[in-house]
């Protein structure tokens, strides 16, 4: 166990759901000179299997992003996938930083990727308005303070589900050379009240997302929500097919990564 296995040898796959409060990380992915969650994941579980392990996610979140329903996939040894859940449920609040915290183990066939083998992704992007500032909840809310025309801008998020071209969306430096055409399958506003904090919750669901993507289109749709812009200028956004065309990037403080869907008993609780 404590030489590095060739994935394709190994008996299964560990599956884990996490969440994050992003908010001292450099995103999700590591990078050698910063903190990452994969960083700490990855330390966490190599102390754990004793072995060099190689991890991989349902989707990478930049910096200051969160999660609730992040998914990390981990080949691994019979011997490994005897290990019960009680055991890694006792384990991971000692290995892992506070911020990050493990809410389910799940065993998956050989092969199985967190990121190849999702179905859909589903993000949430909090919005508080008005003139105080959220304050339990404000590392997890845009406070934007300007009234905003929800019907205008779900008028103008509706023109972007289907099959699309998202270029305009995506940080410029990621799309070069890149197919930038993704799915999305529905987008919804809702009013939420946390600690008795209310806010406008902007929640989208695709089969993948580009780099900033769901960032891009929050920003513009508060353009529209402003009454900056009319709803259908989404139409010519998506069309020009260029990030100058879109409204600016939201902070990344109110986007938090919910969920990801596999295809039905792909994923077994672990006993």
């Amino acid at each position: 166990m404590h030489r590095e296995e060739d994935a394709s040898s190994l008996d299964g796959t560990l599956v884990l759901r996490l969440g994050y409060d992003g908010s001292a990380y450099a995103g999700f992915a590591e990078q050698p000179t910063e903190t990452t969650v994969a960083g700490e994941v990855r330390r966490a579980l190599e102390v754990f299997l004793r072995r060099p392990i190689e991890l991989t996610c349902a989707g990478r979140t930049d910096a200051g992003v969160h999660a609730v329903g992040q998914y990390v996939s981990i080949p691994v040894t019979a011997d490994e996938l005897a290990v019960p859940r009680s055991r890694w449920m006792r384990a991971f609040p000692a290995l892992l930083p506070h911020d990050i915290a493990v809410s389910e183990v799940f065993h998956a066939a050989p092969g199985f990727s967190a990121r190849f083998d999702a179905r859909s992704r589903t993000y949430t992007y909090r919005i508080a308005t008005g003139d105080a500032p959220p304050l339990l909840t404000r590392s997890v809310t845009w406070w934007h303070r300007w009234p905003l025309d929800v019907a205008a801008m779900d008028d103008a998020a509706q023109r972007l589900v289907g099959e699309r071209d998202f270029k305009s969306f995506c940080k410029t430096s990621s799309a070069i050379g890149r197919p930038t055409h993704r799915c999305v399958q529905a987008v919804s506003f809702a009013r939420e009240c946390s600690l008795g904090e209310e806010c406008l919750a902007f929640t989208i669901r695709g089969n993948a997302f580009l780099h900033s993507m769901v960032r891009t289109i929050v920003g513009t749709l508060v353009e529209v929500g402003c009454h900056r812009r009319e709803p259908a200028w989404i139409d010519e956004v998506l069309a020009a097919c260029d990030r100058a065309a879109a409204g600016p990037t939201a902070p990344a403080c109110g986007l938090c990564f919910m969920d990801v869907a596999y295809d039905e008993g792909a994923l077994v609780r672990c006993p």
